[in-house]
């Protein structure tokens, strides 16, 4: 009997497999965290094992750029048309800039694992194991899982071992990064890339190794790995460690590596400081059932760090967030058992845009609609308890 397959998995792989054929322009549009990027890299070393090329990868600046697919891109982007865009780690909730893809000429390829939310994008192709019409039994890959499972098929036995490897090792870091459950897929994705990993060939995560642990992998350097590599900026929509993962020189790197790990460093203070502020602020309306907190001071790239510190020790949802002139960004964390992306549905004329998973997600909002989208939140989560 034939494995089961994500839905649409095929006609993505033959889509693919056509542009590379016909040396289409394909575009690849990633998130910027390390889920993101990861599958960025693997799904632009498949297509260059197929014989093609990638060319340009985008990842949103997300201080500036919030979630998802940005229409500034389009701007840069319109030049290239015609073009495949395939977007990976976003692109689910994104059915107002999908349509301004298509309109500008575009064929858009949907590559994601976070909730559908009202509707879906009118984009040509969409894969995504969490759509309702979608049966593929196990919905908790990361989207670096969901981006390997696709290699495989669109390079099925041409694959080497070497290769398979080599993906294994950065979707496995992907998938932890997300913080996915690590059971069925994830769990085996997760044990064969780490068994791989003190033997890698990527120039860039062997600098880590080098850097962080003689050459060899335990779990403190793993989280160190993790961390330098979500540490990363991207700017003009180029990312750090879209570069660091794809470099072939071995001096590049190390110092890639170097920088990253040093603004990982810096990070910690920021997200420790916000961390201590949020629990200030917090301690004067202990009775909220959501901690809803910004400041035009925080940076957005901080946010999830500090919403998963305070969610997990007041066991309540947390929205935190980057306030600025008119709108407002933020991550979301909520403890197991609540679902973020269902309470901003309830809320969703209040937003500009969300979406996510249920324990992890984003938002944007004009900031005329914080105070009513707090107590929307509130009233869910006191009625959800």
């Amino acid at each position: 009997m034939e494995k089961q397959k994500i839905k649409n998995i095929e006609k993505a792989a033959d889509r693919i497999k056509q542009a590379v054929k016909n040396k289409e322009r394909i575009i690849l549009y990633g998130d910027s965290d390390l889920d993101g990027i990861s599958s960025v890299v693997l799904l632009g070393e498949a297509i260059k094992n197929l014989g093609g090329q990638v060319d340009s990868a985008f990842f949103p600046d997300r201080e500036n750029d919030g979630y998802g697919i940005n229409l500034a891109a389009f701007e840069i982007l319109k030049a290239k048309v015609p073009a495949l865009l395939i977007t990976l780690d976003l692109g689910i909730g994104n059915i107002k800039e999908v349509d301004v893809a298509n309109k500008l000429g575009f064929e858009v390829i949907i590559i994601d694992h976070h909730e559908p939310l009202v509707g879906t994008p009118s984009a040509s192709i969409i894969v995504d194991p969490k759509q309702t019409t979608d049966s593929y039994p196990f919905k908790g890959l990361a989207n670096v899982g969901v981006t390997y499972n696709l290699c495989l098929e669109l390079l099925g036995d041409k694959i080497s071992q070497n290769l398979k490897n080599s993906f294994l090792e950065l979707a496995a870091l992907g998938t932890i990064a997300d913080m996915v459950p690590q059971v069925e897929q994830n769990q085996e994705i997760i044990e064969e890339g780490l068994r791989s990993l003190k033997n890698t060939f990527r120039p860039a995560l062997r600098a880590f190794l080098n850097i962080l642990g003689n050459g060899k992998v335990f779990e403190e350097s793993l989280g160190k790995i993790i961390s330098g590599l979500n540490a990363a900026e991207s700017i003009n929509f180029e990312n750090e460690s879209y570069v660091l993962l794809t470099s072939s020189s071995m001096q590049e790197c190390n110092e890639l590596v170097e920088k990253l790990l040093n603004k990982n460093h810096f990070k910690q203070t920021q997200v420790k400081d916000v961390a201590q502020e949020v629990e200030r602020r917090i301690s004067q309306k202990p009775d909220d059932p959501v901690i809803f907190e910004g400041d035009p001071s925080w940076k957005l790239t901080v946010a999830g760090s500090v919403a998963s510190i305070i969610c997990n020790k007041y066991e309540k949802p947390a929205f935190i967030f980057k306030k600025m002139d008119k709108e407002s960004c933020g991550s979301v964390r909520n403890p197991k058992g609540t679902n973020s992306v269902d309470a901003m549905k309830t809320c969703d004329r209040f937003l500009i845009t969300y979406g996510g998973h249920a324990n992890a997600s984003g938002f944007r909002i004009k900031n005329e609609h914080l105070d009513e989208f707090r107590d929307c939140l509130n009233d869910f989560f006191r009625e959800n308890k």
